[in-house]
């Protein structure tokens, strides 16, 4: 007669735990992302209001159109216009967090052309181009990272979870558009 096989099976150690990540939507994280979303976006969109409609000191339309055909671009008014819309409405989705990579992307593109026109004599201002770059990197940065917890995009089905992919397509987009306005210009 045979006896059944004992098999005996050595007690498992539990499976170790996976290894914790900081989590990138903390209280602090989105109150941080908040604060400059506004304080950028509202910055962009007062100046985007300047162009289009003369307020804080701006010189309107036909002011700004006149420094875009001095600057060498065609259709001053219109590139006065394009401009001014697109200020005042990619300042108003960051400070929102509506659409925020393309409201970021928005940004990024007006203020590339923003530094080309400028130059890089220097970094420093008042002639410097600091200003311009940091408004740059810092709507490149919030693309990239996303709005946050406190923000429109929170009820956008398609945006509610901010990927990389949707800020990284916007912000060359952004990049992308503004290369070929520059390349309009004389």
């Amino acid at each position: 007669m045979t006896s059944p096989s004992v098999t005996t099976t050595k007690p498992q150690a539990p499976a170790p735990a996976a290894p914790t990540s900081p989590s990138a939507s903390t209280p602090a994280h989105d109150a941080g992302l908040l604060l400059l979303r506004v304080v950028l976006g509202l910055t962009m969109a007062a100046h985007g209001s300047q162009k289009l409609f003369g307020w804080f000191g701006g010189g309107g339309i036909s002011g700004t159109g006149g420094f875009f055909t001095a600057s060498g671009y065609p259709a001053g008014d219109a590139m006065a216009v394009l401009a001014g819309l697109t200020e005042t409405l990619g300042g108003l989705g960051l400070a929102a967090g509506l659409l925020t990579p393309l409201a970021g992307a928005a940004i990024v593109g007006t203020m590339i052309n923003a530094i080309a026109v400028h130059g890089a004599g220097s970094f420093f201002a008042p002639e410097g181009i600091e200003y311009e770059l940091l408004l740059t990197v810092g709507a490149a940065a919030l693309a990239l990272t996303g709005p946050g917890r406190y923000a429109a995009d929170r009820f956008l089905p398609v945006l509610r979870a901010h990927r990389l992919a949707h800020g990284a397509a916007a912000v060359a987009l952004g990049a992308v558009l503004a290369g070929a306005t520059l390349l309009v210009r004389n």
